[in-house]
């Protein structure tokens, strides 16, 4: 972690138990790190939501997650 020199954004879908069970120690890590981070839980979907070729896509959420990707790439690599 502390190996991290770039801001980190993370989509989670909200019904995905495992990976969200990591989140409070991932968390905890990027804060002790000092690295700049943003979390963003899409309701109702589950793991693997942006992918457009499986039953989970979820295409607002998707959407949505993009245009949040983008503007973080704006944000940070300008």
């Amino acid at each position: 972690m502390s190996r991290i020199k770039s801001a980190v954004l993370i989509h989670y879908a909200e019904k995905d138990e495992r990976i969200n069970a990591m989140w409070p120690a991932y968390e905890a890590s990027l804060k002790a790190n000092g690295i700049t981070h943003e979390m963003h839980t899409y309701p109702g979907t589950q793991h693997g939501f942006h992918n457009n070729s499986t039953p989970r896509y979820h295409e607002p959420s998707a959407k949505l997650a993009w245009e949040r990707t983008v503007a973080h790439f704006r944000r940070h690599l300008a």
